[in-house]
């Protein structure tokens, strides 16, 4: 299976699929994969999918990401920023790399690691994935526990957020940023980058949420 791997060239946009993948094949392609990190691949019961993700499924994550780290900055909320981090559980037979994730509530227990287990770790705070080919892996991100789920596709955001019986269910506010209208914002701000461009779209963004704050 690891020649067939090596063999793959997969084009932005496009994934493929295994299936019958135990967690020792899984493994031994997150190690053969570790060279071609573009790749972002989902793990679910024996079923693997590679993806290459589109430009501008990056430049969404990027912008999204910096409105963000923007919020927890002005919110005085620490947080670890973890990229495209392979998180994965070896009892749930699960494994995923959102586009981007966030550790803030749990910042203080992952501070300083270099690896992170998910058997003995807490999940991220928040995944962030920019679904423009594929289909949003939602079953794996309940089974990990991930809090908080942000999935950005065709122009909108949805927030997902974790239910006690394990399910997600759909909100209009996200639990970390709690009075702010982001589903409504967020994509606004993202079409004003195309035109304005990403500093001056940031200032405006900041700008916007110190005013927020200011009259809560």
């Amino acid at each position: 299976m690891l020649l067939e791997i090596n063999k793959i060239n997969l084009p932005p946009g496009q994934r493929v699929l295994l299936t019958d993948v135990n967690w020792k094949e899984f493994e031994a392609i997150l190690e053969d994969l570790c060279e071609h990190r573009g790749a972002r691949i989902a793990y679910d019961n024996g079923t693997l999918e590679i993806r290459k993700p589109l430009t501008e499924q990056e430049t969404g994550k990027v912008l999204i990401s910096n409105f963000i780290e923007i919020l927890l900055e002005e919110l005085d909320l620490e947080f670890c920023p973890l990229g495209s981090t392979t998180f994965k559980n070896q009892v749930m037979a699960q494994g995923i790399e959102p586009d981007n994730c966030f550790y803030i509530k749990h910042e203080a227990a992952v501070r300083g690691k270099d690896r992170l287990d998910l058997t003995v770790d807490p999940p991220p705070d928040l995944a962030l994935e920019i679904d423009v080919t594929s289909c949003t892996h939602t079953t794996i991100y309940q089974g990990l526990g991930v809090p908080e789920l942000w999935q950005f596709d065709k122009g909108t955001l949805k927030i997902s957020l974790l239910q006690e019986d394990g399910t997600y269910q759909e909100g209009d506010r996200s639990q970390i940023f709690r009075n702010f209208p982001l589903t409504e914002v967020i994509p606004q701000y993202l079409n004003q980058a195309k035109t304005e461009g990403r500093n001056k779209t940031m200032k405006a963004f900041r700008a916007w949420v110190r005013e927020f704050l200011r009259k809560l």
